[in-house]
């Protein structure tokens, strides 16, 4: 058992307080809080009482430089299990998968271990297997995206390095992916999470219990995966029937997670005009 050594991070901000309520019912729905590790919800400033985390404090500032924060000076545990509070859960977890990665993890101290399947990812299979899904090690050179923020099990001082200061999440994947590909470091992947739905991309063996999240918002507004929480939520009790008619809300009428109208985007003609009004 390592049952003081993996940390369940949720890293939040504040602007999408709107969504703690949505992750917080999810999670324990399809979570099991038995399987041995810390939980902690980070937020800002924003004091976030989610049912079975710790919630944990960052202060203002970039994307990279709070997570690094936290990671550094509230999450004592060698590994973190990353998430983000925009990916809800669909689907039951298998609390033996994780106690038997957490293990080999650990033993083999192993860096990073991706749970979301895409097909941006290129695997080579190894001879190795839980719960029936083959630990794959990713084809850096062929892969993309070797720094993401989905679900993914880190070493959490490999992960502080690779948060540069005053990062935010895009160029951070971006960046961090072009720094990653330089080291080159052994990277595994599992098709745990059928992140979105995707299929899996590995050679696995009737895999129990393939878990689901969706990333339910892009670019700090709803996205259409957040149709079927809706519909479950109305169908909740009374409190959580009123937070999916806000929801419900914010989907139909654009709206960022903050209550506000979504920014338009100039086209590249608007912005020819804009440069010769100036001229």
């Amino acid at each position: 058992m390592n049952e003081a050594k993996v940390a369940l991070l949720v890293h939040g901000c504040d602007r999408y307080e709107f969504l703690f309520r949505g992750f917080e019912y999810f999670f324990a729905k399809y979570w099991d809080f038995n399987i041995s590790c810390i939980y902690y919800f980070g937020t800002e400033t924003k004091t976030a009482d989610i049912n079975g985390f710790q919630n944990i404090k960052s202060g203002k500032g970039e994307w990279s430089d709070r997570l690094r924060f936290l990671l550094k000076e509230k999450v004592p545990e060698n590994y973190v299990l990353l998430f983000q509070e925009d990916m809800w859960l669909n689907k039951k977890v298998n609390p033996i998968f994780f106690q038997e990665l957490f293990d080999i993890t650990v033993k083999n101290k192993w860096k990073q271990v991706k749970l979301h399947s895409s097909g941006i990812y290129k695997t080579i299979p190894t001879p190795y297997f839980i719960e029936g899904f083959n630990i794959s090690r990713l084809d850096n050179e062929s892969s993309n995206y070797l720094m993401s923020h989905q679900v993914t099990l880190w070493e959490n001082k490999f992960l502080q390095e690779q948060l540069y200061k005053n990062e935010h999440p895009w160029r951070n994947e971006r960046r961090g992916t072009k720094r990653l590909k330089k080291l080159n470091p052994e990277i595994f992947h599992i098709d745990y999470f059928a992140e979105n739905g995707n299929e899996a991309i590995n050679n696995n063996r009737n895999p129990k219990e393939r878990s689901e999240y969706q990333s339910i918002s892009v670019n700090g507004v709803f996205n259409h995966n957040i149709k079927p929480y809706i519909e479950e939520l109305s169908g909740a009790n009374s409190g959580l029937n009123a937070y999916a008619k806000e929801i419900k809300f914010h989907y139909d009428n654009f709206l960022t997670h903050d209550g506000k109208a979504k920014p338009r985007k100039e086209d590249i003609f608007q912005k020819i005009k804009k440069k010769f009004r100036k001229s």
